[in-house]
């Protein structure tokens, strides 16, 4: 699966469209003219309020056939920008009958970019309670794309009408990311699928152990706990799971890693922590995934 496009990369790529095709549609009103191959599209829409009603007993519901859904809802955290194809093969049967990712969770003031792969032929995207919609279906080349900044938290389903039967559906979860009183923190695990907000307390403790490989959403590609509290001095240890292939520790804020990717289970790198501050910290070949933590020295 296609991880959801950067920022950068969607708005350069719908500059180099709306200078070839010349057309840049808004609103939501559909007519023949909108959503024409190499177009970008801009709904300006208001969220409906009913979106926030739906539970998520619901949602599992409403998802339960939508083709590509696995039961899990990747994070997007602080992202100002996400994208999704429309228009995958997520079921491998050459259909191209699928949003990728099905569902998303976005914090609010993100905007979704929905970019057409040029398969499957003629999609659209429409929601289900009438907060955006792109327009007629379209045949359009890789390239097309529609887009709509959410401002209110809830839940909001939508479709491709004219695939809408053959499990061609979505949702977009707007939810406010977990906050503590460390601004560092929240920022760097916002999109940590297993994160809630939740710093584990060992600053009574001389050593603590962070398990390296735990399980997430999409396997074992997580830090757990991803946030831990020491007091200056106390020694960290992490230990690999064995699972989810090679990890390591690397620090954004200081020069402190593991010396090479391990894979085997058991315990490959300690560190003991003397100076205060917030310390964080990835998995280099997984924090395209969110396999991210943070240590928080007292």
């Amino acid at each position: 699966m296609r991880s959801p496009l950067t920022r950068r990369h969607l708005l350069g790529t719908a500059a180099g469209l709306t200078a070839t095709a010349g057309c840049v549609s808004s609103g939501t009103t559909r007519s023949p003219d909108t959503a024409e191959n190499g177009s970008t599209q801009t709904s300006t829409t208001e969220p409906s309020e009913d979106a926030s009603e739906q539970s998520e007993t619901d949602l599992d519901a409403w998802l339960a056939d939508a083709n590509g859904y696995d039961g899990t809802i990747p994070r997007a955290g602080h992202d100002d920008s996400v994208s999704i194809w429309v228009g995958e093969d997520a079921e491998h049967d050459g259909e191209y009958l699928a949003f990728d990712p099905p569902a998303i969770e976005i914090a609010p003031g993100t905007t979704v970019y929905w970019e057409w792969t040029g398969h499957g032929g003629a999609h659209n995207v429409v929601s289900t309670d009438d907060a955006f919609e792109s327009g007629d279906p379209v045949e359009a080349n890789t390239g097309t794309i529609f887009e709509h900044t959410f401002e209110e938290t809830g839940t909001y389903r939508y479709v491709c009408e004219e695939h809408d039967d053959d499990g061609m559906k979505g949702a977009i979860v707007v939810a406010t990311p977990p906050s503590t009183d460390y601004p560092a923190v929240d920022e760097w695990l916002a999109g940590v699928s297993i994160w809630d907000g939740t710093i584990a307390d060992e600053t009574d403790v001389e050593t603590t152990t962070v398990t390296v490989g735990a399980e997430d959403h999409r396997g074992a590609f997580a830090f757990s706990p991803p946030a831990v509290k020491i007091a200056a001095g106390t020694t960290v240890s992490w230990e690999w799971t064995g699972e989810g292939g090679g990890h390591d520790v690397v620090f954004e804020d200081a020069d402190i890693r593991t010396d090479d990717i391990h894979v085997e289970p058991g315990v490959h790198f300690e560190h003991m922590f003397t100076e205060s501050g917030v310390y964080r910290y990835a998995c280099r070949p997984h924090e395209g995934v969110g396999m991210k933590g943070v240590v928080v020295v007292e």
